[in-house]
């Protein structure tokens, strides 16, 4: 029997489904110091709780879409929550370190459904909705990954740490069955097949390429480890990029992927996630940083959570003016606007890095930025390619974000390893390291608004509205039924 809701109670189901999922991914950064307590495993073992969901994620986005695009994406979507509410269950059972890792890892497909959240946005929502529902979405994301850090350390603090997977498991069982219940199943489907041996070869190929990545620091950019790695992933990633060419069915259509929109689209992504992650990455560990240091405040991880939490929260405040000013000005312009913003917010605490107060402003400034451009880049991905491959090229579209992201990881690693002081008996960076890894940022989002710039601008119809470029108008190549 087809389940059917109203526009917004389906809008309200997925915008929960987001939430959840970039919450996971940010759940046990709190405890990434006591992981090797907690497993009994080296720092180098327990740190692979956090890359396997890294990996993982980017890997399944690209499949979960072109999984939905084939098979229908409420049934994609139920797959994926049935995969995490798995990897939940056994992290919960477990202290483990593999163990573990395999539960994170079947977390960290949680990614893979943003991309099939996108393509129901299109599939269901009046079209006057859609810029709306994903500005909300993008709002979601940033509440989710800012609300993880504070709601672990309050774990922390209080409970036992396995209560996190748990309550991760229950809010995904219930995701679940609002799914089944309100989302009814897309009438889009594109013809062909799922690309086994292109599915083979992309995860290989981008675990060669992101292992190295995030690991480099740890095993040494010049040992052979990552460079042969690195080598391995292009040689890897041309084969599969020439099978993906040559197959009527790929699961990526890279003549598609390869078009002026998509793909300054896509680069432009990879820049603005780098600097967006930068605050993650680095303001948690200025605010709990000891006062010896002469920068740090000395924060618990909840306070900490809580001084960056306003970037998610003026996200979601600013859902109403992401929608208008896309509506308005078009996706290109506001994708532009919204990297200025991020650049602004890291020219700020380069320059005032006094009070905790400089930290809640500027993550307030870039969480407002981050906002309104990854609403935008969805937008972008979403009216430049055909409706029946919106889950798949929104799903490569994640994977740029994850690389980003994972390319700030390797780097702000690097600089603040070159800088540190002593204090007692830790080693840590100095305020100059940091400031370094601000303006880095800073450059990241002015490159993404230059790619951005290069994004073709939408023509206007004689009313005035914004209209798609002739991008759909060509034809689809054979077997993937565009």
């Amino acid at each position: 029997m087809k389940r059917s809701g109203s526009p917004s109670a389906i809008l309200a189901v997925l915008a929960a489904i987001s939430l959840l999922a970039t919450m996971l991914q940010t759940l046990v950064i709190p405890f990434i110091p006591s992981f090797p307590a907690l497993l009994n495993a080296s720092p180098a073992d327990a740190s692979w709780v956090v890359t396997i969901a890294l990996l993982t994620g980017a890997i399944v986005t690209p499949v979960s879409g072109r999984l939905g695009d084939l098979f229908g994406k409420r049934r994609a979507l139920l797959l994926t929550l049935a995969v995490v509410i798995i990897g939940a269950v056994i992290s919960a059972l477990t202290s483990s370190l593999w163990l573990m890792v395999i539960g994170r890892g079947l977390q960290g497909c949680a990614l893979g459904v943003i991309p099939l959240v996108l393509g129901i946005f299109r599939d269901e929502l009046p079209p006057r909705r859609i810029g709306g529902a994903i500005a909300l979405l993008t709002a979601m994301l940033g509440l989710g990954g800012a609300m993880g850090i504070p709601l672990a350390g309050l774990v922390a603090e209080h409970f036992d740490w396995h209560v996190l997977f748990w309550g991760s498991a229950g809010l995904g069982l219930l995701c679940a069955l609002l799914t089944a219940l309100v989302v009814p199943e897309s009438p889009q489907r594109t013809e062909g097949r799922f690309d086994v041996v292109g599915t083979l070869g992309l995860t290989v190929g981008l675990i060669g390429l992101l292992l190295p990545i995030v690991k480099g620091g740890q095993w040494g950019w010049g040992s052979t480890r990552t460079l042969g790695l690195g080598a391995a992933a292009v040689v890897i990633l041309l084969a599969w990029g020439w099978h993906q060419l040559r197959t009527r069915s790929p699961l990526v259509d890279l003549v598609l992927s390869a078009r002026r929109p998509v793909l300054m689209t896509n680069l432009a992504t990879v820049a603005v996630g780098f600097a967006i992650f930068t605050m993650l990455f680095v303001f948690p560990q200025i605010l709990q940083a000891p006062l010896a240091t002469g920068y740090g405040f000395g924060q618990s991880l909840v306070w900490t959570g809580l001084a960056v939490a306003p970037s998610g929260v003026l996200a979601l405040l600013l859902t109403p003016v992401s929608a208008r000013l896309i509506t308005r000005y078009g996706a290109r312009l506001a994708m532009m606007l919204g990297a200025i913003v991020i650049a602004a917010g890291y020219v700020f605490i380069t320059l005032l890095m006094n009070s905790v107060i400089d930290f809640v402003i500027a993550s307030g400034i870039i969480g407002a930025g981050a906002g309104i451009s990854t609403a935008a880049t969805s937008k972008l991905i979403t009216d430049a390619v055909p409706v029946t491959e919106t889950g798949s090229a929104n799903g490569v579209n994640t994977l740029m974000r994850s690389v980003g992201s994972a390319a700030a990881s390797a780097v702000l690693t690097v600089i603040l390893a070159q800088v540190t002081i002593t204090v007692g008996a830790a080693t840590l960076p100095t305020a100059a390291g940091f400031r370094t890894t601000f303006v880095v940022a800073a450059a990241a989002a002015i490159i993404g608004l230059l790619l951005t710039a290069l994004v073709p601008a939408p023509r206007r119809d004689p009313a005035g509205r914004h209209r798609r470029t002739d991008l759909l108008a060509r034809p689809a190549r054979a077997g993937t039924g565009g």
